[in-house]
């Protein structure tokens, strides 16, 4: 699979300040799972809290066009489903895949978080 790497996505720009914030105040789960993605530690470089679209991702990886949302108990929620559905659809029609990873698994099993992201992160990259 040919990607365009490091393509630029349009967001909307009232939203850097709202990212800006959201960096600064991460949640226990996003700032776990930033330490163990952070600084290439996957063979990739990932970005805390990105503006795509109407959209703030809580990690991207440009070069892959990869997100990752660290999703909490408010995604149980049947209307919360349908709209990240809808999201993840919306995202998907500029290249951009999701993984949705459970908080809790975050806080409880990050060594099985870890494997699974690197399994897919390899599956990108080596088709």
């Amino acid at each position: 699979m040919c990607m365009a790497r490091n393509e630029i996505i349009p967001y909307n720009p009232s939203l850097r300040k709202f990212a800006r914030e959201l960096r600064k105040n991460s949640t226990l789960g996003e700032i776990l799972l930033w330490k163990e993605i952070s600084k290439r530690k996957l063979g990739v470089q990932f970005h805390r809290q990105v503006p795509v679209q109407e959209y703030i991702l809580d990690f991207y990886c440009h070069e892959l066009k990869l997100a990752i949302e660290v999703d909490g108990s408010s995604h149980d929620d049947p209307d919360t489903i349908k709209k990240d559905k809808i999201r993840d659809y919306e995202l998907l029609q500029f290249g951009i895949i999701i993984i949705r990873i459970n908080d809790f698994d975050v806080k409880i099993n990050m060594d099985s978080v870890r494997m699974y992201l690197k399994q897919r992160i390899e599956k990108i990259v080596l088709p």
